[in-house]
């Protein structure tokens, strides 16, 4: 068993922004806002920001402490926690489901890193540049039934995602969400400015938090809290194993609560970004992923100034997708390189080389193994559909459990840092309204 040294984040304002990369991926640049304005607008924001608070914010703490207690991977924190509670060793499943996981997510995720990389090139050589419709969608189709090309975008996404974990947390991790995520910040507010010069800023202000309470109903709150668990890199092991790597002093539910408001903060200002163009294009909202490769870009090849528009959206959408992708290959590297006598360097070439080879699989999906079918869903929807409906919620509940039915309560309360009341709230939510708004996520989704 490895006796190596484990690091820790140099201080608390990188691992928020580590935690908030992870939580701001490909999803909430397109697919948080258009829930917002198809749900109910303002009405939909505060439903997902209640559920976010009941079933969320408790799962992502109870992650975070597993990793901190544990200081070790997942599956060895949950082992060994278990064990010093008096319950079964058992336990450590729910760390190993959480690795697998993060592992079966980057395999299809850096496919889709590697559309987004595509159309970052596309963008600099004017491929969208007076296209109609049927040129941009030839261009995503063209793309798709290329499996080079899909090979090219994927090992491309892969070495920066390999290369940036390799250096462990100091220097690669921290160094990368550094330098991302300010300058995430910085294209999403370059594109809001872009957004306000449309003449259609205020019809996205409206579509967005004009609350509309008549569109919620029970499949509306069903999305919010789905939304709320997902958005927050739950139930994939990232958060034990940047827990993993938190200092005793870091105050968790304050921290939680920062990462959360950033997390969301970054959704809706995608929105103010992105809904002024598709509104003064007279765009479809409803495409979903199309939204982003094949309706903007049909928007952008057909204004002044799109390419470089085009250019920063795209960017946008790749540094958002790789602050994902490395918190998704680092449970997996922490977990080869305590298991076993291998360096950092080569634990991530194992564990990257791994990824990479089964996303092969996933993005041949698109092409040459379309006819391969399994349970009737090619790969590439195969691995999302085991991931998101079963892997993610069932290992977001057993943590949760574990931490509010295992654990000792008075060693929570203190470590939280709660007042007797505060300990009866937490105590309720963690044990009885998180757990329940899980499962009701997890059969819905079925």
């Amino acid at each position: 068993m490895s006796t190596k040294q484990h690091a820790h984040w140099s201080s608390r304002l990188t691992f928020i922004l580590a935690a908030t990369g992870s939580a701001v991926g490909l999803g909430n640049i397109w697919k948080f806002p258009y829930m917002v304005g198809d749900s109910g607008g303002a009405a939909f924001v505060l439903i997902y920001l209640l559920c976010i608070g009941l079933v969320g914010l408790p799962i992502l703490v109870a992650e975070w402490l597993v990793g901190r207690r544990g200081q070790k991977n997942p599956a060895n924190a949950m082992a060994d926690l278990a064990k010093s509670a008096g319950a079964s060793r058992g336990w450590m499943i729910v760390g190993i489901s959480g690795i697998l996981g993060a592992f079966l997510i980057l395999s299809f995720y850096s496919v889709i890193g590697g559309w987004s990389l595509y159309y970052t090139l596309s963008s600099v050589t004017g491929a969208f540049s007076g296209q109609d419709a049927d040129g941009i969608s030839a261009l995503f189709s063209g793309m798709l039934a290329s499996p080079g090309l899909l090979l090219a975008g994927h090992s491309v996404f892969m070495l920066l995602v390999i290369g940036i974990v390799a250096r462990g947390v100091t220097k690669g991790l921290e160094g990368a969400v550094r330098s991302l995520m300010p300058a995430l910040g910085v294209l999403l507010v370059v594109l809001v400015g872009y957004g306000m010069t449309t003449g259609y800023f205020g019809e996205a202000l409206s579509f967005m938090f004009n609350p509309d309470f008549g569109k919620v109903d029970g499949g509306v709150v069903l999305a919010a809290m789905g939304q709320a668990f997902f958005t927050l890199s739950l139930g994939m092991g990232i958060m034990m194993a940047y827990g993993s790597y938190l200092n005793e002093e870091i105050n968790l539910l304050k921290t939680a609560r920062t990462v959360i408001i950033l997390d969301t903060l970054v959704a809706l200002v995608s929105g103010l970004a992105i809904f002024p163009i598709v509104f003064a294009n007279g765009l479809d909202l409803s495409s979903g992923p199309g939204l982003i490769f094949v309706t903007l870009p049909l928007a952008f090849g057909n204004m002044g100034g799109g390419v470089l528009l085009s250019l920063m959206f795209f960017l946008l959408l790749t540094f958002a997708a790789l602050t994902s992708a490395i918190s998704l290959l680092e449970p997996v590297v922490e977990f080869v390189e305590e298991r076993t006598p291998l360096s950092r360097l080569a634990s991530t070439l194992v564990a990257g080389a791994a990824t990479w080879a089964l996303g092969i699989a996933a993005l041949l999906a698109f092409n040459v193994w379309d006819g391969v079918l399994i349970f009737g869903l090619n790969i590439f929807d195969l691995l999302d559909t085991v991931t998101s409906k079963f892997l993610l919620p069932l290992t977001g509940l057993l943590a949760i459990v574990f931490v509010a039915w295992v654990l000792d309560r008075e060693g929570v309360r203190q470590e939280l840092g709660l007042g007797e009341t505060g300990a009866k709230v937490w105590t309720v939510i963690s044990r009885f309204i998180a757990p329940i708004g899980v499962i009701a996520v997890f059969v819905s989704s079925l």
